[in-house]
């Protein structure tokens, strides 16, 4: 899926270590769709994004205390 949803193979790698849950829910938005990622599905992607940056900042605040 993965590799059907981006053009190139560096950024669903970047984007697997640095926001996961950002590139599942764009490739997922992606595949369910019709290879496109428009409307409501956008919303689903910028949530997931959400939670990443939730994620980053809890990591953030576990190093610190």
């Amino acid at each position: 899926m993965l590799e059907r949803a981006f053009d190139s193979w560096l950024v669903p790698l970047l984007g697997f270590f640095l926001l996961p849950w950002t590139t599942l829910a764009y490739t997922l938005m992606w595949s369910v769709g019709t290879n496109q990622v428009r409307g409501f599905e956008w919303f689903i992607v910028g949530v997931a994004f959400l939670f990443d940056l939730g994620s980053l900042a809890q990591g953030r605040r576990e190093r610190r205390g």
